[in-house]
């Protein structure tokens, strides 16, 4: 997809939904909630305090947030791609990096999410990360591509922390 069908996209979402004020703040809300995968670190955090039979589970979902979000900070800052910089596209959030690809907040909100559903039994990545994923074009922040390639490295690293806790379940 080229740059320019990207921002596109962008129009069409920030002259959509995400020309309410209340859409705007909402995006905000998730955007410092994800900010360095630390809102899913203390919700990991609450979780293994209050669940302690689970406790390595709960762990786990901090583990893999966190291991989602320094691996998509890696592969920015070897791809480098800069963030939308169109004055079409209206930049709705401070951020602290240049670096657009991938949204580390897609990652770490993937993999989270794919971790806390199987902990819980709940459909969390279809109710979670959509909304994380178009809060980042609301805010003006990313490209379509990626948020797409954040969501997918999230889900690869919450299959990774699996892989490991059924590796340490089975000794």
């Amino acid at each position: 997809m080229s740059s320019a069908s990207e921002v596109k996209i962008l129009q069409v979402v920030q002259g959509t939904i995400g020309a309410q004020p209340a859409v705007v703040k909402a995006a905000r809300g998730m955007s410092h909630f994800g900010e360095h995968a630390l809102g899913w670190v203390a919700v990991a955090g609450i979780g293994a305090a209050l669940d302690k039979p689970r406790r390595r589970r709960w762990a786990g979902v901090a583990v893999g947030a966190v291991g989602a979000h320094a691996a998509s900070i890696v592969i920015k800052r070897v791809v480098r791609r800069p963030r939308p910089n169109d004055p079409s596209v209206q930049v709705n959030v401070s951020t602290p990096s240049k670096l657009s690809f991938p949204s580390s907040h897609a990652t770490s909100t993937t993999a989270a999410a794919v971790l806390l559903g199987r902990l819980t039994g709940l459909p969390l990545p279809a109710v979670l990360v959509p909304p994380m994923l178009l809060s980042r074009l609301v805010l003006g922040v990313h490209y379509p591509t990626d948020v797409l390639a954040g969501s997918a490295l999230g889900a690869a690293s919450a299959a990774v922390v699996l892989r490991a806790d059924k590796k340490c379940g089975e000794r």
